[in-house]
């Protein structure tokens, strides 16, 4: 009988062992085998939509004119309709402007008011083009880092934060492009005043096409004759993770070259839903005799823990530039999922 028990019991410990070895609960999710970006890149983005930046004189037979400034359009005036056509891009305007109507009836959209103004084309004597005498734009450019480029696919990610549009809605894009970029000038930020990373865009460096803009970020696709193997691989790592303290972010405030530059991780919040899941406070004397903290175009500069990828810097604090927000590398991956 004593040994029925004893075996019993035996039998149960090692089913007590196999149910802890199979558990879900000591499981642990390996990372995701990225690029590390860190660098510059200057972004033209396409977007659906065609704004007014100005309004102009044009030379007609009998003198200058402004079909435009008359009927009283504004700069920021969003172009929705002429005559009824849809307006998506600057040829759109072009190409209505240009049929041959008697009266063009132009949809504006001003801040959250709609309406229609009537006007008349007229021709332009110097080109021998019908004109209304508008400055209009249709993408939005600017300089940026992008925080990493998937090892399997060649997509990056970058910004950490979605453009916005005139309403700080999600902006809808309709493509871009990404180019090197060469960072000549930082203008230091200061209490109550953001500063930024000045730099130049290389024209004749194309390195990639923008698809998505979303609330992680600004994605796209690496070209394929952008070399990569030059940039450092990492591993990511989940925000549970992430340990309050010590930490770097990796960023170019000169020129080309990227550096890891020392932070602490002050707060973290894995469910916030504006994606603000760190605080971060930069810690390094060098970086903030340089920029004075976070400055506008060091969004998406990776933030790197235990060597590993934990996410990309997004937002500085207006009155304290040395802390700042930062997302979570798990938020940026889900775009990719």
């Amino acid at each position: 009988m004593q040994k029925r028990n004893n075996l019993f019991k035996a039998l149960l410990c090692l089913l007590f062992i196999l149910i802890l070895n199979f558990s879900p609960i000591v499981a642990k999710a390996e990372g995701r085998d990225v690029y590390l970006g860190g660098f510059p890149a200057g972004f033209i983005i396409n977007t659906t939509k065609v704004e007014v930046v100005g309004v102009c004189d044009i030379m007609t037979e009998n003198g200058m004119a402004s079909p435009a400034r008359d009927c009283g359009i504004k700069s920021g005036d969003i172009i929705k309709k002429i005559n009824g056509i849809e307006i998506k891009s600057t040829n759109d305007v072009n190409y209505a402007v240009e049929e041959d109507f008697k009266s063009i009836n132009i949809e504006i959209c001003r801040k959250s008011e709609t309406f229609t103004v009537e006007t008349n084309a007229v021709n332009d004597v110097t080109c021998n083009k019908k004109k209304l005498g508008l400055l209009i734009k249709d993408s939005i450019n600017g300089i940026g880092t992008v925080t990493f480029i998937d090892k399997s696919n060649n997509y990056f990610a970058s910004l950490g934060h979605p453009v916005l549009d005139e309403n700080n809605k999600l902006q809808e894009i309709n493509g871009g492009k990404i180019y090197g970029c060469f960072v000549y000038e930082v203008r230091k930020g200061l209490k109550g005043t953001p500063g930024e990373l000045r730099g130049i865009f290389e024209n004749n460096n194309e390195i990639g096409s923008v698809n998505t803009n979303s609330p992680c970020g600004v994605y796209g696709k690496i070209k394929p004759h952008v070399p990569l193997t030059n940039l450092k691989a990492i591993k990511t790592a989940g925000i549970d993770e992430v340990q309050m303290g010590k930490a770097q972010i990796y960023t170019t405030v000169n020129g080309k070259e990227s550096k890891l530059y020392d932070i602490s991780i002050a707060k973290v919040d894995k469910d916030n839903k504006d994606n603000r899941n760190f605080v971060i406070k930069i810690d390094d004397n060098n970086l903030i005799e340089q920029t004075g903290g976070i400055v506008q175009g060091m969004s998406g500069s990776p933030i790197i823990q235990n060597g590993k990828l934990i996410g990309a810097i997004t937002h500085v604090f207006v009155n304290d530039p040395t802390r700042g927000y930062g997302i979570c590398i798990d938020k940026m991956l889900e775009i990719l999922n």
